[in-house]
């Protein structure tokens, strides 16, 4: 379900400002700059000889060399040199390589999504312990909950090393563990919603429903990155993608929620609903992107956070809803 843990939860909205977003991801105004790249390469040459410039250890740990230490530097030379400038000259804080220039921490290239990132990461581990400990071992459903765990903390993890070093490898490895999770979300959520785990025990077939659809979503996320990684890495197509994956879970899990809530007359079956709605607004704010506040925390940054609190939410939605479940065939036994 949830991308990314949570993330692939989008609507219309959403859905503009993703290929919007996909069409910018490649091209900035601050690599234009000719007073950027004047910096970078007077910065390089001057720097980046035989006995140049001192690179601290934290920073050669994470890969800074003396070109990309010059490319830092040269950012924020060039948006102190903007923003010092009188109106009505003032110019506005621009991207650079599709990024916002950050302030670093520790070598770390966005220190808030990182931190924000391992709330996430967090959040999935603390999780999967509450589904250990308390949805038995026999339930049905308790493997398919420890897979969307899994995915969450390979998601989380990817996306730490994204925002701490910015490269093609972490770039596409962010990606596809991303979609893993959009995709992993679409798989269980029929599982649950139609309980397919019970289908193949009733007719006789021995869980065929499910092997069927494990292999149909399997197939997709094969074609997937497939296609990103032979074809060609769009980012606007892999958004759509996401969004719609997004999108037919955000109907699933509301139209469960309703018919839940109508069912058991209980709160907390609607809190898919509520999950959903609070994933949207938290994927809003990538709308109203600007630069970061202290030069670390901006909308994506936000967006991160904001997932941390469904998260914990919807673990407790998916004990609450096993024990429920338990406790109807305890009865009805």
């Amino acid at each position: 379900m949830l991308y990314r843990h949570l993330q692939g939860q989008y609507l219309l909205p959403l859905i503009l400002s993703a290929l919007w977003l996909g069409g910018h991801a490649n091209a900035s105004l601050g690599d234009r700059l000719p007073e950027f790249r004047s910096c970078v390469a007077d910065c390089t040459a001057a720097n980046c000889g035989e006995n140049g410039l001192s690179i601290p250890l934290q920073h050669r740990l994470l890969l800074w060399t003396c070109p990309s230490e010059c490319d830092y530097t040269c950012q924020h030379i060039i948006t102190a040199a903007r923003l010092a400038r009188e109106p009505p000259y003032l110019e506005p804080v621009v991207q650079f390589h599709g990024k916002w220039p950050f302030h670093r921490f520790l070598g770390m290239q966005e220190p808030a999504s990182v931190f924000f990132s391992l709330l996430n990461f967090l959040a999935h581990d603390w999780g999967m312990t509450k589904i250990r400990d308390y949805i038995p071992a026999s339930y049905p459903l308790r493997k398919y909950y420890l897979g969307f765990g899994y995915c969450g903390l390979a998601s989380w993890i990817f996306s730490m090393m994204f925002h701490t070093r910015d490269f093609k490898t972490t770039e596409k490895l962010d990606y596809f563990a991303a979609g893993l999770s959009v995709m992993y979300g679409l798989y269980y959520s029929p599982i649950r919603i139609f309980r397919l785990d019970k289908k193949g025990a009733l007719d006789g077939r021995g869980g065929t429903v499910v092997r069927l659809w494990s292999y149909l979503c399997l197939s997709l996320y094969l074609a997937h990155i497939g296609y990103l990684t032979f074809v060609t890495f769009d980012y606007t197509y892999n958004m759509a993608a996401n969004v719609v994956v997004g999108v037919i879970q955000n109907i699933l899990w509301t139209s469960f929620a309703i018919r839940r809530y109508r069912k058991i007359g209980r709160l907390w079956a609607a809190w898919p609903g509520l999950i959903v709605a609070w994933i949207t607004l938290a994927m809003s704010l990538e709308l109203f992107d600007s630069p970061p506040w202290a030069g670390m925390v901006d909308a994506h940054a936000l967006w991160h956070l904001g997932t941390v609190g469904p998260t914990i939410w919807w673990y407790n939605f998916l004990i609450k809803d096993a024990r429920e479940d338990l406790q109807s065939v305890r009865y009805k036994a």
